[in-house]
């Protein structure tokens, strides 16, 4: 435990301290960097030593990456998470590596063709760029530079100019071009004037029902102004810690839904007057945007709970039909909520072109004549089988 009373200082650069620190990092390894992370020893067999030594992590998304994803870790560093997330996806697979750290980028990309030959395989890229701005290729800006440096403010000014051509016409990660979004305690490194455009662009690069698992380090309380401005506790991961509601929150605000705490560490990594610190690993989906439309279907959340309620505020009390719209149906039935609620389909089918709008701003039962037919008097004879082999 760490008790420490840090004085005010000047007002710090956090883009300078944490470029500073990681460069020294990847050339000398900082245990203050990281908390300990135990993963598969068969997927780190193939990884160069250089890589696996230079590991500045605090949880582990790769659980949540599947075979023949296209993934992006942000902050990628050294490329330990990349070369076991290769082995994971496979070779119909691929995973980018983005970071912007110079130093960083060497060590990964000169390890990339000696992992590819011990795989048998090349799956692996990195690319450099900030994270909260994946649209933005920095190796294209540094060819644009050599032959336009930048003298004047007339050549600022072209030079914005050229970053927005760059977004617009090749995007380092184009939308909806990815599976899932993985980061390891990275996140807390982005400004805060930067966070929102953060998660934007994480929502922005993932397909409809691709996922974001990441691992960060999260603050129990706000972090006080005078240890935001320590540079060592910026670039080590701990003063620009997200405060953890509001990390879960911001998840919440880029439209992203099923929103899980996958992982919360019992003991704090560290604690600065009084404030803990710990790792996190949180689990979201993107896919609830899209019209609401009228098919007569509804759902019956089965528990445990009494009542819960989703990330568009639609109210499920245990064992009510509730109606719902087409979008959230489908929603439901899928990852992260399967098994939780039973659906209700109608027995005449509403064809999707017929479908009246629905409105999801509020909650209400469906009644089964909504979805029987208000004409529906069907009565049927006692089975031998009335609801399964072994009832009786």
């Amino acid at each position: 435990m760490i008790n420490t009373r840090h004085g005010a200082g000047p007002t710090m650069d956090p883009e300078q301290a944490v470029r500073s620190r990681y460069e020294r990092a990847a050339k000398v390894y900082e245990k203050d960097l990281c908390c300990f992370v135990q993963y598969d020893p068969k997927l780190l067999e193939v990884i160069p030593d250089e890589v696996v030594q230079r590991d500045y992590g605090c949880g582990d998304p790769t659980p949540f990456v599947r075979p023949g994803d296209v993934v992006v870790d942000l902050g990628c560093g050294a490329g330990k998470l990349c070369f076991i997330l290769a082995q994971i996806v496979g070779a119909e697979g691929r995973v980018i590596g983005v970071d912007c750290n110079d130093e960083m980028l060497k060590v990964a990309r000169r390890n990339r063709p000696i992992v590819a030959q011990r795989l048998g395989y090349d799956n692996v890229e990195f690319r450099r760029g900030m994270i909260q701005d994946l649209k933005l290729d920095l190796d294209a800006v540094e060819d644009y530079l050599r032959s336009h440096p930048v003298t004047s403010a007339p050549d600022w000014l072209q030079l914005r100019s050229v970053e927005e051509t760059l977004r617009r016409e090749r995007p380092m990660v184009p939308d909806e071009s990815v599976d899932c979004v993985v980061s390891n305690c990275v996140l807390n490194l982005v400004r805060h004037q930067d966070r929102q455009q953060l998660f934007n662009e994480i929502y922005r690069v993932l397909r409809r029902g691709g996922r974001a698992a990441i691992s960060d380090i999260v603050a129990d309380e706000p972090v006080p102004e005078h240890l935001r401005n320590d540079p060592e506790l910026w670039s080590g991961c701990i003063s620009g810690a997200f405060q953890e509601e509001e990390f879960l929150r911001a998840f919440e605000d880029a439209g992203f839904h099923g929103i899980q705490l996958i992982n919360y560490s019992e003991r704090p990594w560290r604690v600065i007057e009084g404030i803990e610190f710990r790792s996190v690993t949180v689990l979201a989906y993107k896919g609830k945007d899209g019209p609401c439309l009228e098919r007569n279907q509804a759902v019956i959340y089965l528990g445990p709970f009494k009542r819960v309620e989703d990330d568009d505020g639609h109210v499920f009390r245990r064992g009510e039909r509730t109606a719902v719209c087409d979008k959230t149906f489908r929603l439901l039935l899928s990852e992260p909520y399967t098994g939780m609620f039973q659906p209700i389909e109608p027995r005449d089918p509403v064809p999707v072109e017929k479908a009246a709008p629905f409105d999801c701003r509020r909650s209400r039962r469906r009644h089964p004549r909504e979805t029987k037919g208000i004409d529906y008097r069907e009565t049927t004879q006692p089975t031998t089988d009335c609801c399964g082999p072994s009832c009786c």
